[in-house]
């Protein structure tokens, strides 16, 4: 089944994600709530552990594992989680925000690399990644989905295939574990 988003179509003003844009201005008070909210109490501090893995038509596989702090704000329907990309990730500057509701995963980014990317089992969405170099169509289908994270923390996992600009460019796969901080110190 095709799934197209209408908000992430060029003549959606939800697409433009350059400084002052609603998405990015969105996603900027977002985290800045976070912040705000984790000092107060509301929020909830994790550490996540990131896997990737990305399956280019090549003999190669690019694989990446990272460690970093974020913070974990629950939600009447769901949890969002929200880290800073670093310099080891090629996106430094990119707040990173992972809206989950159950079966349906949403990842948004905004500062250098901004993009939208709804992740659903055994559906395809089509949206825009904005880079430096430009705006890239992009499609996910993912083909596996499983999300057991929950305030105690938990485990995400995505299998999907990407095309851009219509063009297979392989398949990718994604583990994050949420750890919430206080659980994770020894």
């Amino acid at each position: 089944m095709n799934n197209i988003d209408n908000a992430k179509r060029p003549d959606s003003a939800a697409t433009k994600s350059a400084p002052g844009d609603r998405l990015t201005g969105a996603l900027e008070s977002e985290t800045a709530a976070l912040i705000n909210a984790t000092r107060s109490g509301s929020a909830l501090p994790v550490l996540l552990t990131i896997h990737s893995e990305q399956d280019i038509d090549s003999p190669q596989q690019d694989n990446m594992e990272l460690l970093t702090e974020g913070v974990m704000s629950l939600k009447p329907d769901g949890l969002t989680l929200t880290y800073q990309e670093s310099a080891l990730t090629g996106m430094e500057g990119t707040t990173t925000t992972f809206e989950m509701y159950g079966p349906k995963v949403i990842l948004r980014r905004a500062g250098t690399v901004s993009s939208q990317m709804i992740f659903e089992e055994g559906r395809q969405h089509t949206s825009l990644y904005e880079t430096p170099m430009g705006e890239l169509s992009i499609d996910i289908q993912t083909g596996y989905l499983r999300n057991s994270v929950t305030e105690r923390g938990g485990l995400l996992e995505i299998r999907y295939s990407v095309s851009v600009e219509h063009t297979n460019t392989g398949k990718n796969r994604f583990r994050m574990r949420v750890r919430r901080k206080r659980d994770a110190v020894t």
